[in-house]
Formats: C-alpha cells, structure tokens, sequence
C-alpha cells in the first residue's frame, strides 16, 4: 500500500531516509520526554522518531496516510497514537498533560499557521525541529535589519532561538516541491515578556504594516502617548529593530 500526495493538502512526501534521520536527530529531546509528529504521511520521519524510544504521537488529516499509518503499526496505540484531526484545530492542553516537542515536514500551505499555534502555546512546546519552504524558514531565522525580518521573525524570537539547520533540495521529495525547503530548529528560552503578549503583537503587526514608513506613520493608528512621540523608535522603520526594542516599543505604547 502507498499513499498519494494530495495537492489541496500541500503534500509533498520526503522519500530521503538520510535528510528523516538528520531532522529527527535535531531533535535535543531536552526538557521534555515526547514529541507529535504533524503531518507524518507515509512515516518517513516517524519511523526513526520510534527508534528513539521515546513517546512519540502523529497527528495526520490525510485518510489514506492514517489508514496506511495503522496497517504499518498494525493499529497499535500503545505503539503509535494517531490523533486523526487537524492539528490546526487540535486542543493540546486537553490531550497532552506535559510539554512536547513538535516535528514535521510541514505542508507548505499551513507552515505558518502551525508556528502561530506553536506560539499560542508556547507554554507546553519547548523545542520544533520543522522542515518548511525556505524562504519561510529564512524569515523566521531573519535577524533584524535584514529584508526578510517581518511579523512571524519577531514573534517567534520573542519566546525561542531560533537556528536555520539545513537546506533540502526539491528532487527528495514525491511530487518534488518547485522550491528549496529548509529545515530550522526553535528553541524555547522564555515563555513570558515584560509586557501583555496581545498589545506586543498588536504592535509588532501594525509596525511591518507599512513597513517602508517609520514606525511614527505605521503605529499612529495605535495612538502614540504624547510624552514619548520624540523616542528614537518613531524615527525608524519597523525593520530596524530588535525583538527586544519591540518589547521597549509596547511598553512605550502602553504608557
């Protein structure tokens, strides 16, 4: 039995067991003792996270693949736990009662939607070990200054470090992808700022959302307190900063 990548799924199956193994062995598997697997298709990478001897679960959409998943484990949950569901939608709190790692070769079309759930609950995923399209995950990596640092670069440095691992080429993949995929690794170092998460992002959002204006033009919307409209920061464009000047920025803008 095989399984047949699905387009509207983003699909794109890693045929490569070298480039499976060297994700999975990114994993440090420190500060947590098991890891869900989003998207596992056909097992590539599942197979070697099961040699770890770890506990390890997949969370999978795709009804061919978990009906190929169950024959290959022969349906064993104690072996293998497949969460049949979208893990967009899944509710982590309620089925994992400690942290986790996330892994996966993550559909193209959903890669940043999974790392906006991973912040929502950053609270319980210390580490992703993720393989994505690599102009994403050079975004993600971006530091600031750089052309590529926007939204998702800050937001995500916020809470993890974040390490561009290695490039995957398209011809390991079935059907192979029309670009390079990168493969990136976070790690969490903090789960709380000094200021409200929800006005941080509000406030990171607004700032790249006119990104060639200074941040006095792009944040006006927000209301800047008088008293600290001369503040260097309105005179640079959202690009310049830091993640830590983003938090200096909303608790200027918190008053």
């Amino acid at each position: 039995m095989s399984v047949r990548a699905k387009k509207h799924l983003g699909q794109h199956f890693l045929n490569d067991k070298n480039i499976a193994e060297q994700i999975v062995n990114s994993l440090t598997w420190e500060n947590y003792h098991q890891v869900l697997e989003i998207g596992p298709g056909m097992g590539v990478l599942t197979e070697f996270l099961l040699e770890q001897k770890r506990n390890v679960s997949v969370v999978e959409i795709d009804r061919d693949s978990i009906a190929y998943l169950k024959e290959k484990y022969n349906g064993i949950k104690e072996v293998l736990p497949i969460y049949e569901e979208d893990f967009l939608k899944m509710d982590l709190a309620s089925e994992f009662k400690e942290d986790l790692a996330v892994v996966g070769n993550f559909p193209y079309n959903i890669s940043s939607q999974i790392l906006f759930k991973v912040i929502e609950h950053k609270d319980m995923v210390p580490e992703v070990v993720g393989m994505f399209q690599k102009e994403v995950a050079e975004r993600v990596a971006a530091p600031h200054g750089n052309k590529t640092y926007g939204v998702i670069s800050v937001l995500i440095q916020a809470y993890y470090k974040v390490e561009y691992l290695f490039t995957v080429h398209e011809h390991v993949f079935t059907p192979p992808p029309k670009v390079k995929s990168g493969v990136i690794r976070l790690n969490r170092f903090r789960q709380d700022l000094e200021v409200n998460d929800k006005k941080f992002k509000q406030v990171v959002k607004a700032g790249f959302s006119q990104r060639r204006k200074t941040l006095r033009n792009a944040l006006k919307q927000l209301g800047i307190p008088e008293s600290q409209k001369d503040h260097k920061f309105f005179s640079m464009r959202a690009e310049q900063l830091s993640v830590e000047d983003f938090i200096e920025l909303t608790k200027i803008m918190t008053g």
